[in-house]
């Protein structure tokens, strides 16, 4: 009896470690996004135009994109991939949160600015189309 419930208990040891293993393996690219700090470049999206996005926060961390899409727009395939949210503005899309990073201007001054080829952008990420070797940043920046 005793030797039974032993052999019980390693089983259920076995049997929840593997569900622990299997649980981490089933991971998809957004889920993927928020831990893309440290260097490592996270590729989302499918399609034939390529891009890169670099997604910095107040501290200065850095998350780096591969982007690939059939968009046209850069906001098109950043919102595709849920990597953008924000509200119609005046002046097109008024980026919000990027990368589960909300920056609040009424709160405290902080805002997404978006930069193409490391120069500010005067255009929104709606309205600059994907551009071969071009790369795209998105800093929060304080006002």
């Amino acid at each position: 009896m005793q030797k039974r419930r032993v052999l019980t208990l390693l089983l259920c040891l076995l049997l929840t470690a593997a569900l622990v293993i299997v649980a981490g393996c089933g991971k998809d690219n957004k889920s993927d996004v928020e831990g893309s700090s440290g260097g490592e470049t996270v590729v989302m999206g499918e399609g034939e135009k390529v891009f890169d996005l670099t997604v910095s926060d107040l501290d200065g961390n850095e998350s780096k994109f591969e982007i690939h899409t059939d968009k046209t727009t850069v906001g098109e395939a950043l919102q595709e991939l849920d990597l953008i949210d924000g509200e119609a503005g005046v002046y097109g899309l008024y980026v919000k949160t990027v990368n589960g990073i909300t920056a609040d201007y009424d709160k405290d001054g902080s805002y997404w600015a978006f930069y193409v080829n490391g120069e500010y952008s005067s255009a929104g990420v709606d309205m600059t189309d994907i551009v071969e070797g071009d790369s795209y940043a998105l800093k929060v920046e304080k006002a």
